[in-house]
C-alpha cells in the first residue's frame, strides 16, 4: 500500500529586528552632512553601481598635499536659487558609463549619506544632472550593506527614523520604571 507524503509547513524563520535591514523606497529624502546638504531628493537605482551627485563649477585644487574638489550643488529640483558650496577630498578620477551608454571621466569623493535612522560612507561621482529628474542617484554599492529597497514604495526611510526614535524613548521609559 502506498503512503501519501506528509505535507509539512516550512519552519518559521525568526528574524531579529536588530539585524534586519530597514526598507527604503525607490525615491527618498537624504542628508549629506559632510557636504552641508540637509535635504536632497534621491533616486535609488539598484542598476547603477556607483552613486552620483549633481555638481557644477567643479574645481580641483591642492591643499596640504591633497587634491580637494570644490563644487556647487542645487539640492532641490527645479530650484537654482538655493546653492550650496561644497568641498571634499578627491578620491580618484573614474570612467563611468551612464544609462545612455556614454562614458565620462568623473571626480569621485567619499561622503556620508543618511536616510532614516541609518547612514553609510559612500563613494559618489560628481556630474551635472540638470537634465535628470533627481539631483542625486544612489547606487547599489551604497545601499547593499545597509538598506533593502522596496521598488513599490516612496519616502519610507522616515518611518525607520521615527521607529528608532520611539524605540529609544520606549527603552528609556522602561529603564526609569
Amino acid at each position: 500500500m502506498l503512503k501519501r507524503p506528509v505535507r509539512r509547513k516550512p519552519p518559521k524563520i525568526k528574524r531579529s529586528s536588530r539585524g534586519a535591514k530597514p526598507l527604503i523606497g525607490w525615491r527618498e529624502w537624504a542628508i549629506l552632512p559632510d557636504l552641508g546638504i540637509s535635504r536632497i531628493k534621491v533616486k535609488i537605482d539598484t542598476g547603477a553601481k556607483t552613486s552620483s551627485l549633481h555638481a557644477y563649477d567643479v574645481v580641483v585644487a591642492k591643499r596640504h598635499g591633497k587634491e580637494i574638489v570644490k563644487f556647487k550643488v542645487n539640492p532641490l529640483q527645479r530650484n537654482q536659487r538655493k546653492v550650496i558650496d561644497c568641498e571634499a577630498v578627491l578620491v580618484e578620477w573614474r570612467q563611468v558609463t551612464d544609462s545612455g551608454g556614454r562614458r565620462t571621466l568623473r571626480p569621485v569623493i567619499e561622503t556620508r549619506i543618511m536616510m532614516g535612522a541609518r547612514e553609510v560612507l559612500a563613494e559618489v561621482t560628481l556630474i551635472s544632472r540638470d537634465a535628470m529628474g533627481f539631483r542625486m542617484l544612489i547606487g547599489r554599492q551604497a545601499i547593499s550593506s545597509v538598506w533593502m529597497v522596496d521598488p513599490a514604495k516612496s519616502y519610507i526611510a522616515a518611518e525607520d527614523f521615527m521607529m528608532s526614535r520611539s524605540d529609544k524613548t520606549h527603552h528609556g521609559s522602561q529603564e526609569e520604571e
